[in-house]
């Protein structure tokens, strides 16, 4: 059995981190800490776990759980990962962190965009968690950064197609919506229900800090820079992402071809569904799911390509991908604990 830690579990990422491993046949969770809830009961936290999960949440203390774990998966804000990460790889153990502290290769942009200068130990390996793309350098790793919920939306949306170079490379616009859960489980004044109910508003406007993050997935698999206008907005649903994404398609290339593009890339792929002609992606088909649904169109006026994808925010796009991750990290099916359809209605 897998033994994984679980630092700051009471968040929405923390709770469906424990949902999912609760259930997985081959984890134990053996450690679970929270600022706010220390001393108390996880499953009076969180009824809905009653008598699929009993621990104590406990105060953080790296050591003990250290020692307890074989694995630690954190669910803090990103600047917290990095001043714990070289003490988990060197006791040998592996950490998955579902902030933005291990997500660049590039560590002068995160420090620009989140503002603190990491300190990366000699002995981390890292690897970029998006398993469609990285799945080898997952397996060797032993810290996973954990990818942005809009930059898994985007980047599996758009990766066969600059994979296979059907679209141009400038003027790619990324629209994606998300659902309030994606902005924590900590209350907020724009996050209130008499706020953002029967409302819709783009936030993050030509500043988004997943901007940088999908770019450098994007030139990586391009093997050219790629620069995108990417726009999140948020909408009065709790959970999932929609992105709908315009580029401009070669003229060698027809929709078909891309379509068949598109479903030899992801035919091995167990969470990636390419849906068919005429078919386009909606959040609720994806709800509580690890999958992400593509569809595809071509704008014959314009000549555009139309790209859309859709995810559930805290599965696939963080605690189901941490855990598919996991599965890579210890040899386990990819598919293991996560293998169950979204949902409905």
């Amino acid at each position: 059995m897998v033994k994984a830690g679980i630092i700051g579990a009471t968040g929405y990422t923390g709770v469906e981190l424990i949902r999912i491993l609760s259930r997985h046949p081959e984890v134990e969770v053996v450690g679970i800490t929270s600022n706010s809830y220390v001393g108390k009961e996880y499953s009076d936290i969180y009824p809905s776990l009653k008598g699929y999960f009993s621990l104590k949440c406990e105060e953080l203390n790296i050591k003990d759980l250290i020692k307890k774990s074989d694995v630690i998966f954190s669910a803090l804000p990103s600047g917290h990962a990095h001043a714990i990460a070289g003490e988990i790889v060197a006791s040998g153990k592996k950490l998955i962190d579902l902030s933005a502290d291990f997500r660049f290769y590039d560590l002068s942009l995160y420090e620009k965009w989140y503002g603190n200068v990491p300190i990366l130990d000699e002995c981390i390996k890292r690897a970029y968690g998006l398993p469609e793309i990285h799945r080898r350098e997952i397996k060797e790793a032993n810290v996973v950064g954990n990818p942005g919920c809009y930059p898994t939306s985007a980047i599996l949306g758009l990766a066969p197609a600059l994979k296979y170079d059907l679209i141009k490379s400038e003027g790619i616009i990324i629209d994606s919506k998300s659902g309030v859960s994606g902005a924590g489980h900590s209350p907020t004044l724009n996050n209130l229900y008499a706020e953002c109910n029967e409302s819709i508003k783009a936030y993050g406007v030509a500043s988004h800090r997943h901007t940088p993050e999908i770019e450098q997935e994007l030139s990586h698999i391009a093997g050219r820079c790629i620069k995108v206008t990417f726009t999140p907005h948020l909408v009065p649903m709790t959970r999932g992402i929609l992105s709908t994404i315009y580029c401009d398609l070669k003229e060698v290339h027809t929709l078909q071809q891309v379509r068949e593009a598109y479903a030899e890339y992801y035919s091995k792929e167990p969470f990636v569904k390419v849906l068919g002609e005429g078919q386009y992606p909606r959040t609720k088909d994806t709800y509580a799911s690890n999958n992400c649904h593509i569809g595809l169109a071509y704008d014959e006026h314009t000549g555009k390509l139309l790209i859309i994808s859709a995810i559930d925010n805290l599965m696939k796009g963080a605690s189901g991908q941490a855990v598919q991750n996991m599965n890579l990290l210890f040899e386990l099916p990819e598919d293991m604990g996560l293998d169950f359809p979204a949902i409905y209605p």
